[in-house]
């Protein structure tokens, strides 16, 4: 166990010679001395800033709409958009209701339950013109 262990570690020293030659004229353009370790750490770098670039420029760019079910472009607007609209139409149906049935009770000669005191109404003061 402990030769196959120092043969594992001794593989992943050794140092090889990664050489980029001319075709044509057989010259050396570029040499690199690699281990199996430090192509192991370049390519995991290079993956791994690969996928986080391509995350970045899906995330914020408009590609992210191409995505399916992501949604559409204005969508979040228009959905604030519509639900503004749905609350103040409930409103109105709330009120519309209230007064429906007021104007039933009083068409049909039932009186309304609360009766209004007008002398509690503040009313504005009407100025005069003519002074």
């Amino acid at each position: 166990m402990n030769k196959l262990k120092n043969t594992i570690v001794k593989r992943k020293k050794n140092r090889y010679r990664m050489v980029i030659m001319n075709d044509d004229t057989f010259e050396e353009v570029v040499t690199f001395k690699l281990t199996r370790t430090s192509v192991y750490v370049m390519l995991s770098t290079l993956f791994l800033l690969l996928t986080g670039l391509t995350i970045a420029v899906i995330s914020f760019t408009d590609l992210r709409f191409l995505i399916p079910g992501y949604g559409k472009q204005g969508a979040l607007q228009e959905l604030r958009t519509l639900k503004m609209k749905t609350d103040s139409m409930e409103h109105v149906m709330q009120l519309n209701e209230q007064y429906f049935m007021d104007l039933h009770k009083v068409l049909s000669g039932n009186q309304l339950e609360e009766k209004l005191d007008t002398t509690m109404l503040k009313l504005p003061k009407i100025e005069n013109e003519y002074q």
